[in-house]
């Protein structure tokens, strides 16, 4: 007998870099430290097809100045305070795992209405 295969929403959210978790959200990025300028720039896949938000930072890997830059970049994105903010996973890492803390269900909604925003959902089309 085969699987049933998941719901396209599943499928959705798989292909987005963001989950929920308790109390809270993670989600996946991939971090440029020195770039030239700083900002959410598009997405990439990992090795294993998951996917990561590419954030640029112009901080250095040195001493968490590039963490301690990227916390402060998706807070002002995402509208959300800095105390929310914290690496989960990949401190030392350019793939990083970063938990925001709060209600997970108006998370989710707000990073799904910003992820469409920014013609990244790969179900949705730009407008």
């Amino acid at each position: 007998m085969s699987p049933t295969p998941p719901a396209a929403s599943e499928l959705l959210l798989a292909s987005r870099p963001f989950a929920g978790a308790a109390g809270g959200v993670r989600v996946r990025i991939k971090v440029t430290p020195r770039a030239r300028h700083a900002g959410v720039t598009g997405l990439v896949n990992d090795a294993d097809g998951a996917p990561r938000l590419k954030v640029a930072v112009t901080a250095a890997a040195t001493g968490g100045q590039a963490n301690t830059a990227v916390l402060a970049l998706l807070a002002d994105e995402w509208h959300l305070p800095r105390s929310a903010f914290a690496i989960h996973a990949g401190a030392a890492d350019r793939r990083k795992t970063v938990s925001i803390t709060g209600d997970t269900g108006g998370l989710l909604a707000a990073l799904r209405r910003w992820y469409k925003q920014r013609g990244l959902d790969p179900g949705e089309e730009k407008q």
